[in-house]
């Protein structure tokens, strides 16, 4: 559980609010709400948020907004995400993980019989674009109330399928082992990447019915978001000794969270300061007649001093467009020209 509040050191008044990501490598036991409470306190603001819930049960990476990055979760959210899992096969749990109670044992004939062949290639067919009826315990609202509400309120929830891709499902170990009451599983051992709003829970579960003997998700490690990684990951006890010792928090800038995200715009100073007062400025797709426009791509623009000066989108037709911006992070600011680098004079041959 999460230590009280004066447990937490404060940051150093003197230092700059932070504002940008930290990749959290969050522990098991605590919610994500428990890391963005912490994260409040290390940071010294209440403009805290993080991109994409972690199960209590699961480890590894919270990427966590500060200040003016919150505005950028949404799209971290959407990002490709990476998972350590471990897939226990021959039971199955109300809840698609070891957290909940087990509703159904597979007789241990059935799971005796399962053979590796058969494993790898119930996986195969789990790979790919696929559809996923998400697990009942989630998020995801039915009738305007969340469905863990509902199925811990002890109604039937039925979700609908939904496409997510699962690019690699790649089966690293498969043990033969025995529960805590002595009856037979089987423990496989993966590494799943795959789309937003995968449920790897759910792929436990589907697995187990794809074999015939159940299945459920036993452990979770998340380790990467998008371009985030468990190694630029810091744990809550390293980021409190850091403001302990009066060291700022170590971020992801706006402008290195941008790049990471969108193709890069540099801006004129005419062209910053257009956006920073919300005005279109020309598109930033190539030739107008290039063909349909995607109105839903994102272009960070960046001013001559390098700082994250809006997000853009491309809207009109051919002939017509203009760069919208979508989201402006340095409201009303100026900018001034950065003067051109002096011409090296040649030299004499």
């Amino acid at each position: 559980m999460a230590r009280a509040p004066h447990d937490v050191p404060s940051p150093d008044p003197s230092l700059p609010t932070v504002s940008g990501l930290v990749v959290v490598d969050k522990p098991a036991g605590w919610t994500s709400h428990d890391v963005v409470a912490r994260m409040r306190r290390l940071a010294g603001t209440r403009k805290v948020g993080h991109a994409g819930t972690l199960d209590p049960m699961a480890t590894g990476v919270l990427v966590v907004g500060v200040e003016k990055a919150t505005r950028l979760l949404t799209w971290v959210v959407g990002q490709d995400k990476t998972y350590e899992a471990v897939l226990r096969l021959g039971q199955a749990t109300v809840t698609d993980d070891a957290e909940g109670e087990l509703v159904a044992a597979a007789e241990p004939a059935a799971v005796e019989a399962l053979t590796d062949e058969a494993v790898t290639a119930a996986v195969a067919g789990l790979t790919g674009a696929i559809q996923q009826v998400p697990a009942k315990v989630s998020a995801i609202k039915v009738d305007g109330r969340r469905a863990y509400a509902q199925v811990r309120a002890g109604r039937d929830v039925e979700l609908a399928a939904r496409p997510v891709t699962v690019s690699a499902f790649d089966v690293h170990r498969i043990t033969r082992t025995r529960d805590d009451a002595g009856r037979p599983v089987l423990d496989v051992e993966a590494t799943v990447s795959c789309s937003t709003g995968t449920y790897v829970r759910a792929l436990a579960r589907d697995l187990g019915e794809a074999l015939g003997v159940g299945g459920h998700l036993t452990a979770l490690r998340r380790t990467r978001v998008g371009a985030l990684t468990v190694e630029h990951a810091s744990t809550l006890d390293q980021l409190a000794a850091d403001v302990a010792a009066g060291r700022p928090l170590p971020v992801t800038t706006l402008e290195q969270a941008a790049a990471g995200l969108f193709p890069v715009r540099r801006l004129t100073a005419a062209e910053a300061g257009d956006l920073a007062d919300g005005r279109r400025i020309g598109p930033s797709a190539g030739d107008p007649a290039d063909g349909p426009l995607d109105n839903d791509a994102v272009t960070a623009g960046l001013a001559p001093d390098g700082r994250l000066v809006a997000l853009l989108q491309d809207r009109g037709d051919r002939g017509a467009r203009t760069a919208k911006p979508v989201l402006v992070f340095l409201p009303g600011e100026r900018f001034p020209a950065v003067p051109e680098p002096p011409a090296q004079p040649g030299r004499d041959r």
